[in-house]
């Protein structure tokens, strides 16, 4: 059985469904961002309790499918951007009309219709945030970054860095106490 689950974005996430499932005597199968594959049928008593627990740890078990649709969408930007070594370099389009087996017109609209974004500007915020956390991490230099994340050329990303947090990356990287924020909230 697959369960959906809305805000598993991380692996301290991930950590928490498996320690709940265990809590609750369930085995998975199989478990990724935004997903679980579990072996038994949930009782509407380990749905509600899995529910309840998953919700004080911020999660949500999700019922709609749309909503399950969107999480999934999310999930694969945030697994791209965040948790792959090296973002593939097909277009994004067709990447997530692949992975998620639907028209990528559909997705779009849907995402748009209920997120109040484009899916093109959520990926732009996560690919920023990516910079930024290897901007912090200082193992890369600007074109490094920029080719790892597939921007056309430095100004490129460095205009786009601007138009989202309104700084340059450089100067960004000159700030002591740098800001990033939750996967979550992106």
């Amino acid at each position: 059985m697959k369960l959906y689950i809305k805000y598993m974005v991380s692996l301290r996430c991930k950590m928490v469904v498996k320690e709940e499932l265990k809590n609750l005597g369930l085995h998975f199968m199989n478990i990724s961002l935004g997903e679980v594959e579990i072996m038994e049928n949930l009782t509407q008593l380990q749905h509600d309790k899995l529910k309840e627990a998953l919700h004080k740890s911020g999660l949500e078990l999700m019922d709609d499918k749309k909503s399950m649709l969107i999480e999934k969408i999310k999930n694969v930007i945030v697994e791209m951007v965040h948790y792959t070594d090296k973002i593939p370099k097909i277009n994004f389009s067709d990447y997530l009309r692949e992975k998620l087996n639907y028209d990528y017109t559909y997705l779009a609209n849907l995402f748009s219709e209920t997120e109040g974004i484009t899916i093109e500007h959520y990926i732009m915020n996560h690919k920023i945030e990516r910079v930024k956390e290897l901007i912090i991490y200082d193992e890369l230099n600007l074109t490094e970054i920029a080719e790892k994340l597939h921007y056309s050329s430095i100004s490129h990303l460095s205009n786009q860095f601007k138009k989202i947090t309104g700084l340059t990356p450089s100067f960004f990287k000159s700030l002591k106490d740098k800001k990033r924020k939750n996967l979550d909230d992106v």
